[in-house]
């Protein structure tokens, strides 16, 4: 008899899961009540951790609204890779992020969003590690109420 342990593909169908779910706003509670599972058995579904038939993927993409196709769409045999936009996108929070970026018109903010952005997961992923950046903020020194100078544009 075959296993059915889950695999890359699942682990895609989960991404996808979890990518359509936050874009829509939708918590794991409410879609686990739309589709009647524990909340739980989706974060599950979206870890790839199970499996999702083929019925159950049915009730999920009818409860957010897109087809079964979606789940598959631009799908390639093996793990999602770390810097997929996939991958990058169902990460809590990172949708929040994108989205405020994408509202800000001025080019010099958006590079200062992607250098502090940068700065702080550098600072969090690698403990102990001092990477020299040019004017970069040091969040560890900066006070309440201090304002950094910026130099003028000439």
């Amino acid at each position: 008899m075959a296993t059915r342990k889950s695999g890359p593909l699942d682990a895609m169908v989960g991404t996808r899961v979890r990518m359509l779910r936050v874009n829509r706003g939708i918590s794991q509670a409410a879609l686990a009540e739309r589709i009647g599972v524990t909340f739980q058995q989706v974060q599950k579904y979206e870890q790839g951790a199970n499996r999702v038939g083929a019925s159950r993927l049915a009730q999920i993409a009818s409860a957010l609204d897109v087809s079964v196709g979606a789940f598959f769409e631009s799908s390639r045999v093996g793990p999602p890779g770390l810097n997929s936009p996939a991958h990058l996108l169902a990460e809590p929070g990172s949708w929040r992020v994108f989205k405020s970026y994408a509202r800000t018109p001025r080019p010099r903010v958006r590079s200062c969003i992607a250098k502090l952005v940068e700065s702080i997961a550098d600072r969090t992923s690698a403990p102990k590690a001092t990477v020299a950046r040019p004017n970069i903020v040091d969040l560890d020194t900066v006070e309440l109420g201090e304002r950094r100078k910026f130099p003028s544009r000439g």
